[in-house]
């Protein structure tokens, strides 16, 4: 009998162990979506991956995602780490420097910059829109920031791949420093069909731009340490709002140090035929490599 590949990798850090973890399956091609459903609880990460054999002429593969408890059409940090795990064990190959991977989201492309350990991956985060904008728009928001200096911009709901509030502090301190209601704000994803909250803050550090704090109560958990789907509707939500002001064209984002992670986002806004495309990179490590012994059967 022939095992999958598996990979648990480290995605969007310098270093491996300042990321978020992500399990990645290659190869499980006569798995169903029950096989793969009980995999994923099993591991029991954020998301568990399943690269699989493209049913598309032009995709490099094809990627299903789930969590725990159910699949989902897009995520960010899965997205980048399974496209480090195809190239890493030469399932397929860039080409003229891109990947491009099938999923529910529709056809993604990767950008791959560098190799090895320099290697740096980013996604086309999907195109969003905002739903819904303003503090007083949803009174559990309301409730959550009361008190709360806010940024330039008003909350929002932004829907793009996934559906997140996202709200802007006015300093970081302020942000780093934060004790959220979390059960309010697994009140806010369930009556509004969202993931939850992510907040961010600007930033004069040298090293980064943007601080980010995410908290995806719609999918239980408190807080997470790397988002590459909500800092892409961040970075939507900026360009959409201040096109000509200083992160109109990317920057550079620090994620996770409230949890003892040291994650580091890169996003970029535009691209070399111009539109404001949202880019969403940084670098994965792989941590464990072997085969998926699972008696799925």
């Amino acid at each position: 009998m022939s095992f999958p590949r598996y990979l648990q990798l480290d995605v969007f850090c310098a270093r491996a162990g300042g990321g978020n973890p992500l399990g990645v399956v290659i190869g499980a091609d006569d798995w169903d979506a029950a096989d793969m459903q009980r995999f994923a609880a099993w591991t029991n990460l954020v998301e568990t991956t399943f690269v699989l054999k493209p049913t598309q002429p032009q995709a490099s593969y094809r990627l299903r995602i789930f969590t725990p408890a159910k699949e989902i059409p897009f995520a960010g940090h899965p997205t980048i780490g399974s496209a480090h795990a195809v190239l890493e064990t030469g399932y397929s190959a860039a080409r003229d420097g891109v990947l491009l991977q099938d999923c529910a989201a529709g056809l993604l492309p990767i950008r791959v910059e560098g190799e090895q350990d320099q290697r740096r991956l980013f996604v086309q985060a999907p195109a969003a829109r905002v739903v819904r904008e303003g503090v007083h728009v949803e009174p559990i928001l309301s409730y959550l920031l009361r008190g709360i200096a806010l940024g330039a911009l008003p909350p929002a709901c932004v829907e793009g791949g996934r559906r997140w509030w996202v709200a802007e502090f006015a300093s970081e301190a302020a942000l780093r420093g934060w004790k959220p209601d979390h059960a309010s704000i697994g009140t806010l994803a369930r009556e509004t069909d969202t993931l939850g909250l992510c907040a961010f803050a600007r930033s004069t550090n040298a090293d980064y731009d943007l601080v980010v704090r995410a908290f995806p109560a719609g999918v239980g958990i408190v807080e997470d340490p790397a988002s590459g789907a909500a800092n892409g509707l961040i970075a939507a939500w900026i360009a959409l709002r201040e096109p000509e002001g200083p992160l109109a064209h990317g920057y550079r984002v620090s994620q996770g140090r409230e949890i003892g992670r040291d994650a580091s986002i890169t996003i970029r806004i535009g691209d070399a035929g111009g539109g404001s495309h949202v880019w969403v990179g940084g670098q994965t490590h792989t941590v464990v490599s072997g085969q998926a012994q699972w008696p799925h059967r």
